[in-house]
């Protein structure tokens, strides 16, 4: 007994001796963080020993308490947008800091692929975007707030609708029939971006990514070269943007924010139109020259066989395009709370945005919700929680190219057409002032249809990391992204389309619903290490698996007993639905590794292996590798005296990546339900091809970063070079086969490219005034298909067969057809090049005449700050594209068309020998002088006043006597000015919405609004 009691007390006695000795051997060091501009105490500054990962971080009043070993030692203090700083300790034990503002931010933490990483160590292509840059932007969707940010993004808002559509394009197109959209990624969770609605509107499309509030996003990062997509492996070739949402910090107290929203909108631009007057003029002198009175067409056609009398029966002058037009206004209110401790953080969120839209009868409507939670549960284990809601109401409309189209019927209607009788109610089928086809009553078009869409979004996440060292830790996630829509549609007997025969003329309506959930684990184990005080090693190694499945149904019913029974139950015949089930999954291991040696050189390696269950059983994986490198100059003798170079970086990359974003089971032979002779079977649908695979893309990148004057002047050069080839693509078979086409691997396509982006800081002061700016140019070309045979795409076009072009050695959005050499002045006939010499205009003249990909796009913003006041202007521009108008083959036809109003271009028309003029005669029926032809395409550039901001801070002596935080009122209007050449009413909108090539066709497509905002954000 005594033995053990002696041995326990020696146990007891080294134990102590040695927990002593720990204690000698170091230190506790207290302090303040304050900041240099205003004094005021910084929360959440990291504090950490030099060469250690673990630290601690100040409190809500800036204080911060740190344990150090004795010796020498060195502090370091970062945080997000300020100047990092070291403090060397020696023997004192209270440490007070204050940080600077950092112009060139080179110690913040940016978000790659998987991990972060400071952004003085990046050596891929990526851009940031922190949420400071578009809060003034009233847009819908996270890509809309993309437009003009970043070097090498090209974004196109396809239409003026609310909610609708948007164009992201990421350093070219790099597929035809495949996705081209980059992957977005909200805090780790991939999400549908697609449309929400089945039904088509014309062009346009809806946009399930408007379901998020913008207000919610912390920054945005941009990934564009293959070491930074990589890791993302069958899903990067379009390009990757990781959006990151707020987050509540470490030791904040409880912040409450409020902020309102409430404005107007308008369209960009309207067309100028002939009065009744003049389109009476017009189609009398068509008739003449065509002597229509000698036909049978008379009574249709000729005004003066319709009964109208010049001044008198054609006094009615409806401007159309007013009527079906109007101011809409625009609300939106959030409220959001954030805060957090050393062990709980948080941040919780509200928004109702309400949006009329420019055409009658059209509104959007979202409510949105987020809630972000992470918990430290000890020093090992952590949980996180991020789950983000949104609802949709859609109040649609019909437009573009559809036959009863809004917008589209209000540009061709005549103006001596109303669309209100005496007594205030709206002309209908049958009435005998009823236009009648192909306008109807564009106003009523608009006002008695029901097309309501209703969406929800849920993303959520949870997941949970655990350190086994603080250099060795695993992190898992399980995530879901959920999509739904429910479409309920209904038009009276009082519209077009309900009264027409092929329906019952009795009203129809559909009913639609499609469901799409994705879900997704994610593993991961990450690992750094520091060898001496010269190597520093980082590994990544994950896994992933991911399925997706959807789900859709369909119903319709006609011939309804009356107007007011609007539903399908209702319906005397319901003979047309359908439902749809589809899933697919990946699978996939990844692994990444980073070294460099004194934070002068730099490399990394990446590497993604992707199993598809889209591709044949031959070709289900791929692997997707990529390298790159770095060369920090400025660490080397010869620059790091230099004291006006801040940095100067020299990188290098060069990997493969993929696209695997096509249709379920294309590589099968499928087969489908068929009738034959009125009976039911089984018939082959598509051949299968066992050895389609993904689309891959060779990138090469360098770029070059440099800093000077501690920032005040930065700017970063880069120039890739990318080869698309094994693309998707339906390669035609001959119709002797049966089959249309069979999905395939053919054909490559390039894109080659340069991007400047630069930023100063002019004034850096009680006056501030900073400057953005990013360039941009992309050179796409088609270098391959399966023959040499041109494919042709886009709308039909009078004497050419196609408004577009694919064609080897030309890039994807080629405009096709006829060029235009000006009018006769003898006859007023349009005058075309014999492209083939044969001396005759036939449909084999046909030649490029022009393409819709600009030459330069850029984006240029200056902010300016002074004592409460703060200012934004910000630019966007496009150069060098073509837009085909090709609402000018309607709106300006010689007389093809006479049921159709005309543009005021119309006025310079031909009209007798000798006159000078780019219009042809008008004549009746005359298809000669509206072919398809280089006189409808037009240069697209432009130069758009983007948007401004001008706002002020409330003085803290004023809102300290309410017991409020930061008050900031505001105004801001986007789309203000746009100078172009466009005759169009707007350079930017596509007609199909989407499409890669067919892109820039103006058709009848409701232009771009501007909006005036005014606003209040209030701090609690």
């Amino acid at each position: 007994m005594n033995l053990l009691l002696r041995k326990s007390f020696l146990f007891v006695a080294l134990t102590f001796f040695v927990h002593t000795l720990l204690i000698a051997q170091t230190r506790t060091i207290t302090g303040k963080v304050t900041s240099a501009t205003d004094g005021q105490p910084m929360p959440g500054v990291n504090v950490t020993l030099k060469g250690a990962t673990s630290g601690a971080t100040t409190d809500g009043e800036g204080n911060y308490r740190v344990t150090i070993p004795n010796g020498k030692a060195t502090l370091v203090f970062s945080f997000i947008g300020m100047l990092s700083q070291e403090v060397n300790v020696n023997n004192r034990t209270t440490i007070n800091v204050e940080l600077l503002e950092s112009p060139t931010q080179l110690n913040e933490v940016v978000v790659t692929g998987y991990t972060t990483t400071q952004q003085k160590d990046v050596i891929s292509s990526m851009t940031t975007i922190k949420s400071d840059r578009i809060k003034n932007l009233p847009v819908s969707g996270i890509d809309q707030a993309l437009q003009g940010q970043a070097a090498g993004v090209r974004v196109s808002q396809s239409s003026g609708t609310p909610g609708g559509g948007v164009k992201v394009v990421i350093r070219g197109n790099t597929s035809i029939n495949a996705s081209n959209k980059p992957l977005m990624i909200v805090d780790g969770i991939p999400v549908y971006d697609g449309a929400v609605s089945q039904f088509g509107y014309g062009g346009q499309q809806d946009n399930a990514i408007s379901s998020f509030n913008t207000s919610d996003i912390e920054s945005i990062q941009v990934l564009k070269d293959a070491s930074a997509k990589a890791i993302y492996g069958s899903r990067g070739a379009n390009g990757v943007v990781l959006i990151t949402t707020k987050r509540g910090k470490a030791n904040q107290k409880t912040n409450i924010t409020m902020d309102i929203q409430r404005g107007t909108t308008d369209v960009v631009k309207k067309l100028d139109f002939l009065n009744s007057s003049e389109i009476v003029d017009l189609q009398r002198e068509a008739l003449a020259n065509y002597n229509l009175k000698q036909t049978k067409f008379a009574d249709i056609i000729d005004p003066d066989a319709r009964g109208l009398i010049k001044g008198v029966t054609d006094g009615v002058n409806t401007n159309w395009v007013d009527e079906v037009l109007r101011k809409g206004l625009y609300q939106q209110y959030q409220l959001s709370t954030s805060g957090g401790n050393d062990r709980t953080r948080f941040y919780l969120s509200g928004s109702y945005r309400d949006e009329e839209g420019v055409q009658l009868n059209n509104r959007f409507q979202r409510y949105t919700g987020s809630f972000n939670l992470d918990h430290k549960a000890n020093q090992q284990l952590s949980f996180g929680l991020n789950l983000s809601l949104g609802s949709t109401k859609n109040h649609r409309v019909f437009s573009d190219n559809a036959v009863d189209g809004v917008y589209g019927s209000a540009l061709r209607s005549l103006p001596y057409y109303a669309p209100y009788n005496e007594q205030g109610k709206l002309y209908t089928p049958n009435d005998p002032n009823y236009q009648g086809f192909p306008n109807q009553n564009p106003v009523a078009e608009a006002l008695l249809p029901r097309q309501l869409t209703y969406g929800i979004k849920v993303l959520g996440g949870i997941n949970a990391e655990y350190a086994f060292t603080p250099n060795l830790r695993l992190r898992t996630k399980f995530s879901m992204d959920y999509n739904n829509s429910e479409e309920d549609t209904y038009n009276p007997t009082s519209t077009f389309y309900g009264s027409l025969p092929a329906v019952g003329a009795q009203g129809v309506g559909t009913y639609a619903s499609s469901s799409l959930a994705i879900f997704l684990n994610s593993t991961i184990l990450t690992y750094n290490t520091t060898i001496g005080e010269s190597h520093h090693i980082n590994v990544l190694l994950g896994g992933e698996l991911l399925r997706s499945q959807g789900r859709s149904s369909s119903v319709q019913g006609r011939v309804f007993p009356r107007d007011e029974f609007t539903y399908i139950a209702s319906a005397g015949v319901v003979d047309a639905g359908s439902s749809f089930y589809a899933q697919n999954g990946l699978v996939s291991g990844f692994g990444e590794v980073k070294y460099d040696f004194k934070d002068k050189y730099l490399i990394s390696a990446t590497a993604r292996y992707d199993g598809s269950s889209r591709f044949g059983q031959d070709r289900k994986f791929g692997f997707f590798p990529s390298v790159s490198a770095g060369w920090r100059l400025k660490e080397e003798n010869f620059l790091k005296d230099v004291d006006f170079v801040e940095d100067l970086k020299l990188r290098a990359s060069f990997g493969f990546t993929g696209n695997e974003r096509i249709g379920n089971f294309q590589y099968l032979g499928t087969w489908g339900a068929t009738t034959y002779n009125g009976s039911s079977g089984v018939g082959p649908i598509s051949l299968s091809n066992p050895k389609l695979q993904w689309e891959r893309t060779r990138e090469a990148n360098i770029g070059l970063d440099v800093a000077f004057w501690k920032g005040r002047l930065s700017f970063t050069a880069e120039v890739y070079d990318n080869l698309t080839d094994a693309l998707l693509f339906a390669e035609p078979l001959p119709a002797t086969t049966g089959f249309g086409a069979l999905q395939g691997n053919i054909g490559s396509i390039s894109n080659r490219g340069l991007e400047f982006t630069l930023r100063s800081v002019n004034f850096d002061g009680a006056f501030r005034w900073t400057t953005d700016l990013n360039l941009s140019r992309n050179d796409n070309k088609v270098e391959s298909l399966a023959s040499e045979q041109p494919l042709y795409r886009g709308f039909s076009a009078a004497g050419v067969g196609a408004t577009n072009v694919i064609k080897v050695g030309e890039p994807l959005g080629t405009f096709w057809g006829l060029k235009f050499l000006g009018v006769d002045a003898a006859t007023g006939d349009a005058l075309y090049e014999d492209f083939n010499g044969d001396g005759r205009i036939t449909t084999d003249d046909a030649q490029v005449i022009g393409n819709a990909q600009p030459k330069l796009i850029g984006g240029f913003t200056n902010n300016f700050s002074w004592k409460g006041f703060d200012v934004s202007v910000f630019f966007q521009a496009s150069y060098g594209n073509s837009v085909m108008n090709y609402g000018n083959s309607f709106l300006l036809n010689p007389g093809t068309d006479l049921r159709v109003n005309q543009t005021r271009a119309s006025l310079r028309r031909w009209q007798k020998p000798g006159d000078i003029t780019d219009i042809p005669r008008y004549e009746y029926n005359n298809t000669y002088n509206s072919y398809s032809s280089s006189r409808l395409v037009e240069d697209g550039s432009y130069l758009r006043l983007k948007n401004v901001a001008l706002g002020y801070t409330l003085p803290a002596k004023w809102t300290g006597k309410a017991k409020l935080g930061n008050v900031r009122i505001y105004a801001t209007g986007t789309n203000l000015w746009t100078l172009t050449r466009y005759s169009g009413a707007d350079p930017e909108v596509s007609t199909l919405d989407g499409s890669t090539s067919a892109q820039g066709i103006d058709f009848f497509t409701l232009p771009q609004v501007k909006t005036l905002v005014a606003g209040v954000s209030i701090n609690f």
